[in-house]
């Protein structure tokens, strides 16, 4: 009976394989070839980014440290802590500050979310520095991974950036006055300073426009970027055969 059964059911399967509704959904047969995983990989939204096969030297951890898959994470982190941040906080002058003030003493567990996304994003700031230091060393800037390595250095000033504009947002005087110091250099800029200023602050004074404005690059702006590298940059590393390894020299080091 039990193998009346398996016989039935292998043969309705093969038939559903065989119809179009099957075929519009899955494009490619089962993967149980070479040929057939690696397409499987290539054609998948989520998969593309990892290699079919990978170096052995590659999964050492000295070849990288994961330190790219540190700052990823942390930049998950801040993602999901943001995200939760926003559902009490009001971009706006004097709410903002009091916000902060309620996530301190009246949010249930407020303090440990909002320092949570802050060390997320000291560490993700070092650790990106470290990841940089780290591919500059093993000579990752160097040929077929040059584009990649100008990619890495995009996302370094976009979390830099992404720091900065987070560091208005609690709306009291250590961020006033550090907003202040920061767009006073930038307007020392020959020419395109006092714009690029006046842009980013929705005035001459820091205010409650810059506050709206440093909100929208914090939260939107910003993080679609910084994704949209990210992918990128994973994408690349695949395509440009992998984790960059030192080469050993003659004598074998």
């Amino acid at each position: 009976m039990k193998q009346i059964m398996a016989t039935s059911v292998t043969t309705l399967l093969a038939t559903l394989r065989e119809t179009k509704v099957w075929k519009s959904i899955f494009r490619r047969g089962p993967a149980n070839s070479n040929r057939t995983r690696s397409i499987a990989v290539f054609g998948n939204l989520f998969l593309h980014w990892m290699p079919v096969k990978v170096r052995e030297k590659a999964l050492h951890v000295r070849a990288s440290y994961y330190l790219g898959s540190i700052s990823l994470f942390l930049f998950l982190v801040l993602s999901v802590t943001g995200i939760l941040l926003m559902f009490y906080y009001h971009p706006a002058a004097p709410n903002a500050y009091r916000d902060m003030k309620d996530l301190q003493f009246v949010v249930s567990n407020g303090v440990f979310l909002r320092n949570l996304h802050r060390l997320a994003a000291h560490l993700m700031v070092f650790m990106v520095f470290a990841h940089m230091f780290h591919v500059f060393y093993r000579g990752g800037y160097k040929p077929p991974h040059e584009f990649n390595w100008v990619i890495g250095v995009l996302l370094l000033l976009v979390t830099l950036f992404l720091s900065y504009t987070g560091y208005l947002l609690p709306w009291d005087q250590l961020a006033f006055w550090a907003v202040t110091v920061g767009t006073n250099i930038i307007s020392a800029m020959p020419i395109i300073g006092d714009k690029i200023k006046f842009l980013l602050l929705g005035g001459h004074i820091v205010g409650e426009n810059a506050l709206l404005r440093f909100y929208v690059l914090h939260v939107v702006i910003l993080p679609l970027v910084a994704f949209v590298l990210i992918g990128i940059h994973f994408w690349r590393v695949q395509k440009d055969g992998g984790l960059t390894v030192k080469p050993r020299d003659s004598d074998g080091k």
